[in-house]
């Protein structure tokens, strides 16, 4: 059944992610030329125009991604006692490293730096890096197999780390981790993720029964960020990924396997 889920997920979000949609939009005006349709294809243009000029002016990605990064503070405070930190994968890019055989990252590479830091700064606290692959077509370049190098390069003894690597999306990082390591009640583990992806993965954390204490980083909003711009790409790329985290967040309410629609927390 998990399989199924992260298969439709795939294949839904290819099909209804903002950018894929105005694409398919522009082909319906163009068939619709071709077969003499002129009033529906002036029409379908106009409404394309008028859905990709906000996008390209207004800081529509920002104003979603504000919402869920302002869910957990950054830099919380911590106990004294820590007794794991958790990374979930997302910051290196498996194939690319597959390839070329060296450490590639990806945008999200603040994860990998603040659990380093954090590591260190609690050394007798168990630490574990949970990523496996979120590729359909590649199910053989783990992330997990690239991060013991980095942490040496990070001074951070890769003896203590623990890897899952088989996990495909955020709902079996929790799962496969909690197997993996056997949290105790009563302790205290920090979760190190994305700041907009960080409601999401407390959700499914809290529903496994594993209250974590939100560390989040690499935030995509600031209030310089709701400055109006004309940047079509950007537009649309930060669009994407925030339709993708709010689309995420409502099929793992909807599908039980989140602990809210929109968490902030564990009541447990």
């Amino acid at each position: 059944m998990d399989t199924v889920f992260f298969i439709l997920s795939k294949v839904f979000w290819f099909v209804v992610r903002p950018d894929a949609l105005c694409l398919l939009a522009l082909i319906l005006v163009l068939l619709c030329l071709y077969r003499g349709k002129l009033l529906f294809a002036r029409r379908l243009l106009l409404a394309t125009l008028l859905v990709i000029l906000p996008v390209a002016i207004l800081p529509l990605g920002p104003w979603l991604f504000q919402i869920l990064e302002q869910r957990f503070p950054a830099n919380p405070t911590l106990p004294e006692k820590i007794d794991g930190i958790i990374v979930l994968g997302g910051f290196v890019d498996a194939e690319n490293s597959a390839y070329w055989q060296q450490l590639e990252t990806t945008d999200s590479v603040e994860r990998g730096i603040a659990f380093s830091a954090l590591a260190q700064r609690y050394p007798q606290a168990r630490i574990v890096m949970t990523g496996g692959t979120g590729s359909l077509l590649d199910q053989d370049s783990r992330e997990a197999d690239f991060i013991p190098a980095m942490l040496e390069v990070l001074q951070v003894d890769s003896k203590r780390l623990l890897l899952e690597r088989e996990s495909r999306n955020t709902y079996e990082n929790a799962v496969n981790s909690k197997q993996l390591v056997q949290p105790q009640p009563g302790e205290n583990w920090i979760l190190v993720t994305s700041a907009f992806h960080m409601p999401r993965a407390v959700g499914v954390f809290c529903k496994q029964g594993w209250p974590v204490i939100g560390w989040p980083v690499d935030h995509a909003w600031s209030p310089a960020s709701n400055r109006l711009d004309f940047n079509f790409s950007l537009g649309f790329v930060l669009l994407n990924n925030a339709t993708h985290e709010w689309l995420g967040l409502l099929a793992y309410y909807v599908s039980g396997k989140s602990s809210s629609l929109l968490p902030s927390g564990c009541s447990v």
